[in-house]
């Protein structure tokens, strides 16, 4: 079974940059798509980015593209989200989720089996 731990969220003003971390334990992260959602009061959890087991392909929500870039290390075992020039639109609880099969990039939240607690991220304006 897998095991995510997200890190890295807090408090940063607009136009800033924070990166989160989920580390993951279990011998299967290696074949797994790695994605990101996010979830703000109110609002239904969105697909953020996804990247495929072997780094190769990334995919991103439109909101996020130019500024959001996902990537991971296998050897760590720990996907990334450097989140820069940030906007208060992106205030959410972020969660990091480990697809069901390491093929394609699946941006649909039943297309993973594992999640992370979620950490906070607040950009104030």
């Amino acid at each position: 079974q897998v095991q995510l731990v997200e890190s890295g969220g807090g408090l940063v003003q607009a136009g800033g940059s924070l990166r989160l971390s989920c580390a993951a334990s279990g011998s299967t992260y290696v074949n797994r798509a790695m994605g990101w959602f996010r979830q703000a009061p109110g609002k239904e959890r969105e697909f953020v980015a996804v990247i495929s087991w072997s780094a190769s392909s990334t995919n991103y929500v439109d909101s996020v593209k130019g500024r959001f870039t996902i990537s991971r290390d296998n050897a760590k075992v720990t996907v990334y989200l450097q989140m820069n020039s940030l906007k208060p639109e992106d205030t959410a609880v972020y969660y990091c989720a480990a697809g069901r099969t390491g093929w394609g990039l699946p941006r649909g939240g039943n297309e993973y089996a594992f999640w992370g607690q979620g950490t906070q991220v607040t950009v104030s304006s």
